[in-house]
């Protein structure tokens, strides 16, 4: 039995039915378009905490971390994968299994005559005039389900469920990372409709002043009804955009209670607004060929293409011969003292061979089918490059250009400003009219709340291109 083992081990250690694997080459250009000569270090190892320095962010990915849903599914999804891995694993190794057991049964007189059984009651005791009874006892190990893979069909399903195991893994890293931006970015929607709502509320209540004192000029015959109803549909218009603001401050609360799984701590630090959010907006690049390495859907597309190789094998192999290994060995007695007595060992020995002969096509098909599944496999992988290096390229067309664009905007409102003050100070001695005072007033309102949203964008621009490097996964540095 020891050398059936061993031959049937090294037999299955045969030959290899999986096509060579060429990956493809990079669809992308060298080098990323807006990226300086200086770049040899990519953004992925940094710590998402040394990303947000804003305490309270950092408090809400944390949760988000912990209890996400989405994440936890892909967690799930690894644990799922690791076990069907070790099912298609246990299949190359034989199954043994022990056994025992005891029969009791009758045999008629005349089956006893002719010799059949064993022991126990004579067919002509008078006792048991029609047949007799006896028992049996048995024990022994099994070998069951053993196929000797001689032409490695599954040695190459079980590596395919390897790769796909470890592209699961790779896919909840890139889950983690695409949360890790989510929160962020639904924080900063979260300050964005917060602070545009109280320049909304502080808006709305000069506007109030102002269209109290319009009314009392109005009374004393010191203006037109016009200015009036100027003044009037300024704050009308703040009304509704106060209840516009209030909407998607709920909106994006909602949105960001969604993605913490739970409700946000009880203890959370004081927000930081966004001209005082910590968010590195200067991010290196590196290379494109950095993203092979750090951006996790990358590899998990490069394990699916393995696993998609690794099933042509498989569906190779199903061409060939198939062998099969059965065999027993025990102990069989009438009696439980002489069971595993030398005299009571039985044992059997049965291979088979299988060779298919005609299976109405199926074969071909399933191996036509693992064809177009791995170059299936190759376009996923070739458009997850592409995919990432365009993110990369829109992340360094922001670093780029959001700094002077929110310097732009931060001057504008300022100067819008400006005009309101001196507008007052103008129409205070009549050189100009309310109206004038109103559309500066209009103006200014309008240039903030642009810069507010400039500002958002290039936080959220900055994290997203911090996403797109594969930034999120870093084994986190130890802290105080």
């Amino acid at each position: 039995m020891r050398k059936l083992v061993l031959l049937s081990a090294l037999l299955a250690g045969a030959c290899s039915m999986n096509p060579k694997l060429e990956r493809p080459p990079l669809a992308v250009a060298s080098t990323f378009p807006t990226a300086g000569p200086a770049e040899p270090a990519s953004a992925a190892a940094l710590d998402w905490r040394d990303m947000f320095g804003d305490l309270r962010l950092q408090r809400l990915i944390a949760a988000a971390l912990e209890n996400n849903r989405d994440l936890r599914i892909a967690t799930l999804n690894v644990e799922a994968a690791r076990a069907q891995f070790r099912v298609q694993r246990a299949s190359q190794l034989p199954a043994i299994e022990a056994t025992g057991g005891y029969t009791r049964q009758r045999v008629p007189s005349g089956v006893a005559a002719a010799g059949v059984g064993g022991g126990g009651q004579s067919p002509s005791d008078p006792a048991r005039p029609s047949g007799f009874e006896f028992g049996q006892f048995a024990a022994g190990l099994n070998l069951t389900r053993f196929e000797i893979d001689l032409f490695g069909r599954q040695r190459s399903l079980s590596q395919a469920a390897f790769e796909r195991y470890l592209a699961t893994g790779e896919g909840r890293r890139a889950a983690q990372i695409a949360l890790i931006g989510a929160v962020a970015d639904a924080y900063l929607n979260e300050r964005l409709a917060q602070e545009q709502k109280h320049l909304t509320e502080r808006t709305l209540a000069d506007w109030q002043v102002s269209l109290d004192l319009t009314r009392k000029l109005r009374a004393a015959r010191q203006n037109s009804g016009l200015e009036v109803v100027e003044a009037e549909g300024l704050v009308r218009q703040a009304e509704a955009n106060l209840a516009l603001q209030d909407r998607v401050l709920r909106q994006a609360s909602n949105a960001l209670g969604l993605l913490l799984g739970g409700p946000a701590p009880a203890d959370l630090p004081a927000p930081l607004s966004l001209r005082q959010q910590p968010i590195r907006t200067q991010l290196p690049a590196g290379l494109p060929s950095d993203l092979l390495v750090n951006r996790p859907d990358i590899r998990q597309a490069e394990h699916e293409l393995t696993a998609a190789n690794a099933d042509i094998g498989a569906a190779r192999a199903a061409f060939f011969p198939r062998l099969s290994l059965t065999a027993a060995f025990g102990f069989s007695s009438l009696a439980f003292e002489t069971l595993f007595q030398g005299g009571s060992r039985n044992w059997s020995f049965s291979p088979q061979i299988a060779q298919p002969i005609f299976q109405g096509g199926q074969l071909r098909g399933e191996l036509r089918l693992a064809e177009i599944r791995k170059s299936i496999a190759i376009a996923q992988y070739e458009r997850a490059i592409q995919m990432a290096f365009r993110e990369v390229a829109d992340g360094l067309a922001g670093r780029a250009t959001f700094a002077g664009q929110v310097a732009a905007q931060r001057e504008a409102a300022e100067a819008a400003e400006r005009r309101v003050r001196l507008s007052n100070l103008r129409y205070r001695a009549g050189v100009n009219s309310r109206l004038e005072l109103l559309d500066a007033q209009r103006s200014a309102y309008a240039a903030e709340q642009t810069l507010l949203g400039v500002l958002r964008d290039e936080l959220s621009s900055a994290a997203a291109l911090y996403r797109a490097l594969g930034g999120g996964t870093a084994a986190p540095k130890d802290r105080p």
